[in-house]
Formats: C-alpha cells, structure tokens, sequence
C-alpha cells in the first residue's frame, strides 16, 4: 500500500467536503489502484487527508492525469495558507485496518526514531488491545522517509474512544506503551476528525 497524507488550515469546512465528494463521485471511478480515502477538519481548521493506494505508480498515474490537475487547481484555492504533502512507500496495518464504520478518527503525526521497532511494538501488543479496547476497530502507520511518521486510528465513536483512553493498562500492554512513546522525537501532535469523511473504492468497499 501506498499513502498519500495532505494536510493544510481551510476556511469553509462546506466546500472542502463538495470538492473532495465531487472528487470521488466524478474522478475516483476512472483512477486505477485507487483503494480508499480518509479525511476531515480539526476543529480548528486543520484538513488533514490520506488517500490509500495500491502502490506508488497507481499514485502517480493519478496525478499526471489533466482532469485530476484541474481538481486540484480549483481545491487548493481552499487552503488559507500551505499545503503540506507526505508520500508514504512504508504503510502497516493493525487490527482491522480502516473501516468506512468508524465514528471517530484520530491523526497522530510525529518524528520516531527507529520505524523497525515501531512495527514491532504495534504488533506485539495488537492481541491485548483488541481485547482491551474494543471501541479501536484498527488503524495504519505511514513512514515518510524521513523520520516522519502518521498514523490514522478508527474508533466506534468518539465517547468510546475517550472512555477507552482513561482506562488503566494492564501491565505488559503499559511497558509496550512506555516504548512506544519513549520512540518519538518530542510529543506526538495529535488531529481529532469527529466528522471523519470515508470513502472506499468499489472493489474494495
């Protein structure tokens, strides 16, 4: 899988939806590889969007088509400032991956230091987190080449997700989390999307 993160501050939350429901009504069927987007704005006007791939060339193919430069043209006059891009070679999946179900999506972005041991950590505490937080129906990691790091989590439902976040860890699940977060370069900075904005390509729906 390939990952493609876009992200920028907007201010008509309404026209960044049609663009993007414009996107897949009318462009989406004629883009070979496509698999699937997921998108949203912060509350505070923070869009942030990662649209899934079959692999790099299936992304590129995409971009050098004239219908989807013309897309993009009109949809970055909705940006009030820069428009930051991420293409993400490295993706993992946890748990049941992304699903078009999910109530709530949570963005975390950071710099880690060791990518490999991030993998490792990820799944060896996947069997106790699906038992201990059924409201996280599962998620994936994109590296971006440079230390850069995204990872985009589904939950049932926000309430679901916050009740499940003040739970205490039993004690080998809280070890694996120190390490986890002992592996970022400073704190995480974290993107809630209480309205996240789901699509998946037919074959894959």
């Amino acid at each position: 899988m390939f990952i493609q993160v876009i992200q920028g501050q907007v201010g008509d939350v309404g026209e960044m939806r049609a663009a993007l429901d414009r996107w897949h009504a009318e462009l989406a069927p004629g883009v070979d590889g496509w698999l699937g987007t997921t998108a949203g704005v912060t509350d505070d006007g923070m869009f942030v969007n990662t649209a899934r791939f079959e692999s790099r060339e299936a992304a590129r193919r995409n971009s050098e088509r004239p219908e989807q430069g013309q897309w993009w043209a009109e949809t970055q006059k909705l940006f009030s400032g820069e428009v930051t891009f991420h293409d993400c070679a490295e993706v993992y999946t946890y748990l049941k991956g992304g699903s078009d179900a999910a109530g709530f999506v949570q963005v975390m972005q950071g710099r880690i230091r060791d990518p490999r041991r991030m993998r490792e950590i990820t799944a060896q505490s996947e069997r106790g987190m699906a038992a201990f937080r059924p409201d996280l129906i599962g998620g994936f990691a994109a590296l971006h080449g440079d230390g850069g790091y995204t990872e985009v989590a589904y939950f049932t439902s926000e309430q679901a997700a916050r009740e499940g976040e003040g739970k205490e860890l039993p004690t080998e699940m809280r070890e694996l989390f120190e390490q986890w977060k002992d592996l970022f370069e400073g704190e995480p900075t974290y993107f809630d999307l209480r309205d996240p904005w789901l699509y998946s390509s037919p074959q894959t729906a």
